[in-house]
């Protein structure tokens, strides 16, 4: 049965499962801000770019599943763990980058976004450019084809200067930038760049920024090419900070409105990471990973979707949303510790028919909701998207890239 909700906040009193994996502690460093919003409960006001595993991290599958869907959540794959889409449960043969996999299992990356690393095992062109208060600018490119980025260009580069994160670039070949925001149906005018310093973090002995969102800081492409639209299928990752997050909308990456309006539920999916229940809500009391569909975030197909734990104590946290084929009426979320295990995924239909068929439209954005709705606050790092219903081996090959980055090196 569906639950209810209503347009506020909702509290709960459940108590959030934690997930326990130990690690090790590589690096705590950043400058953080407030957000605003509807919603207001936040994290620690100093969040981290994630500690390469400080805490704890968890084991995956946390949400009981098996075959058949005859785990939680029933059959159709409706619940986590079903196995009715299962369609590859290997790492197999996959190799390179993210984007190598997707490109292998027959879905290429049609977005590619880091500001720290190459996402394609030879990709060696600029990953962002960083611009300086007086306008002058610099790219930054990968240390080696495939490598991290080389962060020292930047500290060379902005010295002691204020310095923004003005460009964001597509490594897919699509040409899909992103820059930052242009106003829209909730805030009216530019969003801002991103300080490019605020969040340092260090992958084994690299130092590597990501993109530190706060309230007013949002990217955008309206006019991006390749994504999917209507009721087609994509396959959309990003990797964020676990410790630094509110409950105002939207901490989102992925595809929303050309319009930068709110175009009705179904115009829009992207990944969520957060804690706002303003539409709906995971168990306990978030943050969780959800899809931001338009006029609702949902952590399953009902809220609140009770399969779904609150995720504590991942320094990096993995959130992928997928949708299935045309009149398919079944989507996907998947998510895990980015530095050590695998992903769980929970399998459902549309949330309602005001979802199905889907309506999107192919934009693509960073740190906001569809209509420029930016009061929310978090710490990115990569994100991807692809036009393709991706296979769980794919999907299990990327993760273990992504814990091979963010993990103990």
């Amino acid at each position: 049965m569906k639950h209810s909700w209503t347009d506020s906040c909702l509290a709960d009193t459940g108590h959030s499962r934690s997930r326990s994996r130990s690690s090790r502690l590589l690096v705590l460093a950043i400058v953080a801000a407030g957000g605003w919003g509807a919603c207001q409960a936040t994290s620690s006001d100093s969040g981290s770019g994630g500690s390469n595993g400080s805490s704890s991290g968890g084991s995956n599958g946390s949400s009981s599943g098996g075959s058949n869907g005859s785990g939680s959540g029933g059959s159709n794959g409706s619940g986590s763990g079903g196995s009715a889409y299962v369609t590859n449960p290997g790492v197999g043969n996959y190799t390179g980058g993210p984007c190598d996999i997707y490109a292998k299992d027959g879905g290429p990356c049609v977005a590619a976004h880091s500001t720290v690393r190459a996402l394609y095992a030879n990709y060696s062109g600029h990953l962002y450019q960083v611009k300086k208060s007086d306008g002058s600018t610099m790219d930054i490119d990968p240390m080696a084809p495939g490598g991290l980025a080389k962060s020292a260009d930047q500290d060379s580069f902005c010295g002691t200067d204020a310095c923004t994160i003005s460009i964001i670039y597509d490594q897919s070949g699509m040409g899909n930038d992103l820059t930052k925001a242009p106003a829209g149906m909730a805030k009216t005018t530019p969003d801002n760049e991103a300080n490019a310093k605020s969040i340092p973090i260090m992958l084994g002995s690299n130092k590597v920024y990501g993109v530190h969102i706060v309230s007013g800081v949002g990217y955008r492409n309206n006019a991006a090419k390749g994504t999917a639209t209507g009721d087609n299928p994509e396959t959309e990752y990003m990797v964020v900070a676990g410790d630094f997050y509110n409950s105002s909308c939207c901490m989102d990456y992925g595809n929303m409105e050309t319009t930068s309006r709110d175009d009705g539920e179904g115009t829009m999916e992207a990944v969520y990471f957060g804690t706002c229940t303003i539409w709906g809500k995971g168990d306990g009391d978030g943050p969780w990973v959800m899809g931001d569909l338009e006029n609702g975030l949902w952590a399953g197909n009902y809220s609140p979707f009770e399969k779904s734990p609150s995720i504590t104590n991942w320094p990096f946290v993995t959130g992928m949303v997928k949708g299935d084929v045309a009149g398919a009426n079944h989507w996907t979320i998947k998510e895990g510790n980015a530095t050590s295990g695998t992903l769980t995924p929970f399998h459902f239909p549309r949330p309602s028919n005001l979802y199905n068929p889907m309506r999107k439209e192919g934009a693509i954005g960073l740190g906001t909701g569809g209509d420029n709705s930016n009061g929310a606050r978090g710490n990115w790092f990569e994100g991807v998207m692809t036009a393709k219903y991706a296979s769980d081996g794919a999907d299990d090959a990327v993760q273990a890239n992504i814990v091979s980055v963010y993990g103990p090196q």
